[in-house]
């Protein structure tokens, strides 16, 4: 695939749709961490990245079931089978089971990274203060493609071939649909004001799970149906 680039600038052509979000769930704060970074979705746990490890809970019984002692600062993705984390200057490829890192990448921002998701065969990272999301090779690091947004972005999740992505700017926080092609924002989710987002993630049916930064703990909130393919 080529490289190209996304631009913003017609985000003023479309009016998006705009509601609350609605928190229907709270988890954590974890043992040993006050902080939560990336966040994703095994098929049946939550992972949650909470600085120096990575811990997997049950989203029935909020009960935490793994633990694996990694660097796990930023942004957390699942393709199927393996885990990637994002660890300062690295995207780390982690056995689940085992815990070994298996490879890493450099990760596009050097250290200024912070959401990650997998889709399509490729991994999705956002940029904090670039207002990017890139696309790149899981193997390389190269990057693919670069959708660029008027607002910080943290966490980054697909679902149903939508593009959702967090914002947290000052005291305030949305998840945001956007056009993959163009960055137009299609739909708003409005956190309510004092509830940040740091990772994002779907379980690819009707919740997303959001990391809480400095609350340390994670928060499911209800996907809208608006939002649904």
């Amino acid at each position: 695939m080529t490289s190209k680039t996304a631009s913003s600038s017609s985000k003023n052509r479309v009016e998006a749709t705009v509601q609350m979000a609605e928190v229907v769930r709270e988890y954590g704060p974890f043992a040993g961490s006050s902080n939560v970074g990336g966040v994703t979705h095994d098929g049946q746990r939550v992972w949650a990245a909470v600085g120096a490890h990575l811990v997997a809970f049950d989203p029935d019984s909020g009960e935490t079931t793994r633990t694996l002692d990694r660097a796990a600062d930023a942004g957390t993705a699942f393709d199927g089978t393996h885990l990637y984390q994002i660890a300062e200057q690295r995207i780390d490829k982690i056995d689940p089971v085992t815990g070994h890192v298996l490879a890493s990448i450099p990760a596009p921002g050097h250290g200024a990274d912070s959401g990650l998701t997998w889709a399509e065969g490729s991994l999705w990272v956002g940029q904090y203060r670039d207002r990017k999301i890139h696309q790149i090779d899981p193997a390389t690091g190269a990057v693919l493609r670069t959708i660029e947004s008027n607002r910080f972005v943290t966490g980054v999740t697909w679902v149903d071939g939508e593009l959702w992505h967090a914002t947290w700017e000052g005291d305030e926080s949305e998840l945001r649909r956007i056009d993959p092609d163009s960055g137009t924002v299609l739909e708003r989710l409005e956190m309510p004001r004092g509830i940040n987002v740091s990772g994002l993630e779907s379980d690819g049916a009707g919740l997303f799970y959001c990391g809480g930064g400095g609350s340390g703990k994670v928060r499911a909130v209800r996907r809208p149906k608006t939002g649904r393919a």
